[in-house]
């Protein structure tokens, strides 16, 4: 028996590009080899990383858009790697948002299914179609309320999509998250690779660093297949 995996995760970069109310991704030299090895007789060498929870890959804890919500130190870590799906909803164009009718629709297609306590993928081809242009952070589709809660509904657990938001950008009330405060559960943005898993299902973990009182944290997020 083999086990196969596919990477999830953005890299992470200085300078990277991020939602506009969040502060620039920085990395920068810490300390040299030859500095280490002059100081203390061996050569280390470390950067210094500053970064927004909600920049790279990420998950939101609740607290993030609910003040009464958990912080993501305090959430289950089975909202973060579990059974999961990934629906292709590719063919969604970027003016309007995704229904329950195309997650219907996805799922059918896909032959596969969704249970409670499941984390759902959506593979809209944004990252593969936009990332690095200027339109990775402005034009993209989301999921309108009657979808999120469609998925929150199945009892989805974690829903994530490989574009800087599970909302519309257009959409004022902020539907994904909103539908997200309502069930007390997650979302995971800025995923990539999604084409590689649409339609299968799969063992996904996304793990969130232990961040006390953190709104979210950056994951790395891995689809695992069992061969």
């Amino acid at each position: 028996m083999g086990v196969k995996l596919v990477d999830l995760t953005q890299e992470i970069y200085h300078g990277m590009p991020v939602f506009p109310l969040h502060p620039t991704t920085m990395i920068f030299q810490n300390i040299t080899h030859e500095e280490t090895e002059k100081r203390i007789g061996f050569p280390f060498a470390t950067n210094n990383l500053i970064i927004n929870e909600h920049g790279p890959t990420h998950s939101d804890a609740t607290y993030e858009f609910d003040p009464n919500g958990k912080y993501i130190d305090e959430m289950p870590l089975e909202y973060f790697y579990g059974p999961a799906v990934c629906l292709d909803l590719s063919h969604i164009p970027v003016d309007r948002s995704i229904t329950s009718s195309d997650l219907e629709s996805a799922l059918a297609q896909s032959g596969q299914f969704i249970e409670n306590g499941d984390i759902v993928l959506l593979f809209t081809g944004h990252y593969n179609r936009s990332y690095g242009t200027d339109e990775w952070l402005t034009t993209y589709t989301g999921l309108d309320y009657q979808a999120a809660k469609w998925l929150a509904d199945k009892g989805v657990v974690n829903i994530g999509i490989d574009a800087p938001a599970i909302d519309h950008p257009d959409d004022p009330n902020y539907s994904g998250h909103l539908v997200c405060r309502e069930y007390g559960i997650t979302n995971t943005e800025n995923l990539c690779n999604l084409d590689q898993i649409a339609g299968m299902r799969f063992l996904y973990f996304g793990l969130p660093l232990r961040i006390r009182k953190g709104t979210g944290s950056p994951i790395r997020a891995v689809a695992v297949f069992i061969e």
